[in-house]
């Protein structure tokens, strides 16, 4: 019995918060859930579009080191290509100049072969530059609107503490702890949500950027190839040798 009491006792004198992230969500009501929704959904895409694109990048360049070690040691650009993954964005353009190749010996005008291949071979770099874009827009768009969104939720939040001050008559804590205390979580939330976003679009951008520069390079020397019928091919780079096992130490 004295236990109980002591503990209802406890309870009354432990102070309860009133100001908390649940509790202010509470206070802010529709708004508040709206947005707190909306920036839950952005960040989730900006983190799912992150970690796809650097996988998917992450698979491109691993094929443009194969490229530089194997592909060209084939005797031909058809052999070559038999030795690449069919999914790969390299043997797209192989596939695709081989293809404007044949197309062009069935053309009836004077187009220039040479004319022919490079802009062949230019549509297939931007269609593979233009899938590796995907989903960066997104992350552009949460970068530059998550903060005024999260804005908005300040807005309304400092809305309803001068209200709340306007009917009580003074600007006491207990009447704008909430309201600010939401405002300033909303804000919070917006930097948060967009800070990664425009730090991930920034990075993927730079790494799209390398990947166009291996496409680019690997193009024109299936160009090359082409027009000069095999007779022009880079230098085949070789892989790194494995360092010597150190000597094992003498035995006394």
């Amino acid at each position: 019995m004295l236990i109980d009491i002591l503990a209802a006792a406890a309870k009354t004198a432990a102070p309860q918060n009133k100001f908390g992230f649940a509790e202010a969500l509470q206070q802010g009501g529709f708004i508040a859930y709206a947005t707190v929704t909306i920036l839950g959904i952005m960040s989730f895409g900006s983190f799912y579009i992150l970690f796809t694109k650097f996988f998917e990048q992450q698979k491109i360049m691993g094929q443009a080191r194969d490229v530089r070690t194997n592909f060209w040691r084939a005797n031909n650009l058809r052999e070559g290509a038999n030795k690449l993954d069919k999914n790969s964005a390299f043997r797209q353009l192989v596939d695709d100049g081989l293809a404007a190749e044949d197309q062009h010996g069935k053309m009836t005008d004077s187009m220039e072969a040479h004319d022919w291949l490079h802009g062949s071979l230019a549509r297939s770099e931007a269609s593979i530059n233009a899938r590796l874009a995907g989903g960066l827009p997104f992350l552009a768009t949460v970068g530059a609107t998550a903060p005024f969104i999260g804005l908005f939720g300040t807005v309304v939040g400092i809305y309803r503490a001068l209200i709340n001050i306007g009917i009580a008559g003074s600007a006491s804590i207990d009447k704008v702890a909430g309201p600010v205390g939401e405002a300033l979580i909303m804000t919070a939330l917006g930097l948060l949500v967009a800070v990664p976003a425009v730090l991930a679009y920034n990075w993927l951008q730079s790494r799209n950027k390398r990947i166009a520069e291996h496409l680019s390079g690997f193009s024109t020397d299936v160009l090359a190839n082409i027009n000069s019928k095999g007779a022009v091919r880079p230098a085949v780079t070789t892989a790194a040798p494995a360092r010597p096992a150190a000597p094992a130490a003498a035995k006394n």
